[in-house]
């Protein structure tokens, strides 16, 4: 195989992690919280033994997500909360770690706690779990996120900002993963009774999958173009002399 069916191989790939991500992300237009997320990828310089130029190939870095906040809207939930800033709240996972979302639509479980809409638990601002005493009415959460019954506060959701998001990782569910411990809200409010919709925007994702689709299909030429080449260079030296 030469070189330029390998970096047309690169670009292939490329152009494949973007188009799972731009499925992912029409998958979630409606998903609460959701963020959406594009490629990162970069140049890859090669410089194979015996080539007299290096190859240029395309690189997957990852991928990035879009921190645009999504359209609020009125619930009315009790339960529902909605972050203004660039915060996110922590989650209690099962083997005691702490994840964070932006998806706010929240319930009470069987053991009266606060849990998402996944059913993991809604963390305390002291890293316990929240939980609503049974009997209690008049829930309200004010813009700190503190949680009050007609008996007091019983807890504070816990809000967490960080100096960069882009290190939060996607885990599914609407939960990013990160080492971080993050930083106190200065930046962000919570709103009760409403929720923050996903960020995607429909159109422009329908637009991008059909510009991709394109650029992997002229892409998926050019290599069959450069293997008819080689086919016929291998076939015009095999000739016999003079035939």
């Amino acid at each position: 195989m030469e070189n330029a069916q390998y970096i047309g191989l690169s670009r292939q790939m490329v152009l494949r992690t973007g188009m799972d991500l731009i499925a992912n992300n029409i998958a979630n237009a409606n998903t609460a919280g959701y963020r959406a997320q594009n490629p990162l990828f970069s140049e890859y310089i090669s410089d194979p033994k015996g080539a007299r130029d290096p190859i240029s190939m395309a690189y997957d870095r990852g991928q990035y997500d879009v921190t645009r906040a999504g359209p609020i809207q009125t619930t009315g939930n009790d339960f529902d909360v909605a972050l203004i800033g660039p915060g996110f709240i922590g989650v209690k996972m099962p083997d005691g770690s702490t994840q964070f979302t932006r998806s706010g639509n929240f319930q009470i479980n069987a053991s009266r706690e606060v849990v998402t809409a996944s059913g993991y638990n809604v963390s305390d601002s002291s890293g316990a779990v929240l939980v609503i005493p049974l009997g209690a009415t008049d829930v309200s959460i004010d813009r700190l996120g503190r949680v009050s019954t007609q008996e007091g506060q019983v807890g504070q959701i816990m809000v967490r900002e960080f100096d960069n998001p882009q290190t939060l990782e996607p885990q599914g569910s609407g939960l990013y993963k990160t080492e971080e411990l993050g930083n106190p809200p200065k930046n962000t409010a919570v709103l009760q009774g409403q929720l923050e919709g996903s960020n995607v925007e429909p159109v422009m994702e329908m637009t991008r999958m059909i510009q991709i689709s394109r650029e992997y299909q002229s892409m998926q030429r050019f290599i069959q173009t450069d293997h008819d080449r080689q086919r016929t260079a291998i076939q015009r030296l095999g000739r016999p002399a003079g035939s």
